[in-house]
């Protein structure tokens, strides 16, 4: 245990407080350990994975962070009928899992490319990207129930997978979940084409009409450009990366709410619902790319006289909120707070944060 450690070397926003108790665990059996410790000892805990999802408290955390560190991947089974059974360890890098599975030739998540953090996280969220969502994919995941101090193994309908959301979100209050993700299993198609494209600009850029297949590594390729053009692969010399990613869901509103909006605002069908583009409210609300960079800001996000904001929507895309350098959480909460007050007067809708917020609140 390290009581210095301070949690903003463990984020992708680089930013937080200490921890006052930090362990690393490598394996199933250490993080197993870790949970019944921390939980014997009546120790708030928080996980982190990547940290690419999380905005700690400048406080930091007053109890147990514990770090997945499990690493690999194994093909339980791989056959033309039933495809690729694959378990990935939680603390394996999702990115090179799924540079892993393209060459490999399993088919089904290479649209997720260039996503950070940990394989772990994927199913807490339902991580997606670009049409594509872990849950198709999902075969099972193997947790470590803290209620029960017992391993429970989900099927993929027991997950109750949503938008950005899951029965495993659902459990978590503040980054401490209920149930502590070991594993994750994939099925995943043999075969060196893609899944179906669905995202248009995607099929756009591989050159495919929507619904068709394309050569896996070629999309791969694509996607990682994509994201790359929008600051959302990390690159340590470019400020617009050191974030969250999207900071907002898409909003999922009525139909009657929907209709309110201008006829040029995106929207896609979701059931009986409607989702709509949070990009597209923010930036018609008044919040450009770059937003902040030219002193808009309340003086909590400022930095001192004669330097420049610490912090920042992203050059690149309005979705993410930036650390420009030296920010501190209330300075990414103080864009965050801006930006959804704008959007609530302009539209009446309320933007929900997609990042775990731990210790503080919009």
């Amino acid at each position: 245990m390290n009581a210095q450690t301070s949690l903003s070397s463990l984020t992708a926003l680089e930013v937080g407080g200490p921890a006052r108790n930090y362990v690393v665990a490598a394996t199933e059996a250490e993080i197993i350990t870790a949970v019944q410790a921390a939980d014997a000892a009546g120790e708030p805990l928080l996980i982190i994975g990547g940290g690419s999802n999380l905005v700690i408290s400048d406080d930091g955390f007053d109890g147990t962070v514990l770090k997945i560190a499990s690493q690999g991947f194994v093909a339980n089974s791989e056959d033309s009928c039933g495809g690729a059974s694959v378990v990935v360890q939680a603390g394996h890098d999702w990115d090179d899992f799924v540079h892993q599975t393209v060459l490999h030739a399993w088919s089904g998540i290479e649209a997720l490319s260039g996503i950070p953090g940990s394989a772990g996280a994927t199913p807490v969220q339902n991580v997606g990207a670009y049409g594509c969502e872990v849950a198709q994919t999902i075969a099972a995941v193997r947790t470590w129930d803290r209620e029960k101090n017992a391993v429970h193994t989900f099927t993929n309908y027991e997950l109750n997978f949503g938008y950005r959301d899951s029965l495993l979100k659902q459990s978590t209050v503040d980054g401490s979940p209920r149930y502590v993700v070991l594993s994750v299993e994939f099925q995943l198609l043999l075969g060196r084409m893609s899944a179906p494209v669905k995202y248009a600009e995607l099929a756009r850029r591989l050159g495919v009409e929507a619904g068709k297949r394309a050569n896996s590594l070629e999309l791969r390729r694509t996607v990682l450009a994509l994201r790359a053009s929008k600051g959302m692969v990390l690159d340590p010399a470019d400020r617009d990366t050191y974030s969250t990613g999207s900071f907002f869901t898409n909003p999922i509103v009525s139909a009657e709410v929907a209709a309110m909006l201008p006829d040029d605002a995106p929207r896609w069908p979701a059931g009986d619902l409607v989702k709509l583009s949070a990009a597209w409210l923010i930036e018609h609300a008044g919040f450009s790319k770059g937003w902040g960079l030219a002193g808009e800001l309340s003086a909590t996000a400022q930095s001192d006289a004669g330097n420049p904001p610490r912090a920042s929507l992203s050059t690149k895309h309005t979705l993410a909120i930036t650390n420009r350098g030296g920010a501190r959480t209330e300075d990414i909460l103080a864009i965050a707070r801006q930006v959804r007050s704008g959007v609530e007067r302009q539209f009446g809708i309320t933007l929900v944060p997609e990042p775990v917020l731990v210790g503080c609140s919009l």
